[in-house]
């Protein structure tokens, strides 16, 4: 299989009562994450800035709910979240990477934030 063929999604379901998606890639891969790490690690300049020392750690978002997501071409997904955020285009190959890293992804984001959070 192609190795931009394994980052085409077969479907998304987004689960309202864990506040997750679960995503099914072409080669059968299925990685759920949830929305809160999807908000947190949101590819839009808001949260990632334009280089990686201007990304912003959001905070207090562990009951961020999605309220829609939205197909952007062939290429990607664009989701709403119920805060009003909704600037992200989510690549298939960085919801891949997520789904990939989710363990590592919030380990991180809860690490930097609990560091926050105590200064």
């Amino acid at each position: 299989m192609k190795e931009d063929q394994r980052y085409k999604i077969k479907s998304i379901i987004y689960n309202k009562k864990n506040k997750d998606i679960s995503i099914k890639f072409s080669d059968n891969y299925t990685g759920i994450i949830s929305a809160e790490l999807l908000r947190v690690e949101s590819p839009s300049a808001e949260v990632q800035g334009h280089s990686p020392k201007e990304k912003k750690i959001i905070l207090n978002k562990s009951k961020v709910s999605i309220t829609n997501i939205e197909k952007v071409g062939n290429y990607a997904i664009r989701i709403v979240f119920d805060d009003g955020h909704d600037t992200g285009i989510y690549s298939w190959s960085y919801l891949r990477k997520m789904a990939e890293n989710n363990f590592e992804l919030y380990k991180d984001y809860l690490k930097k934030a609990t560091k926050i959070a105590n200064n």
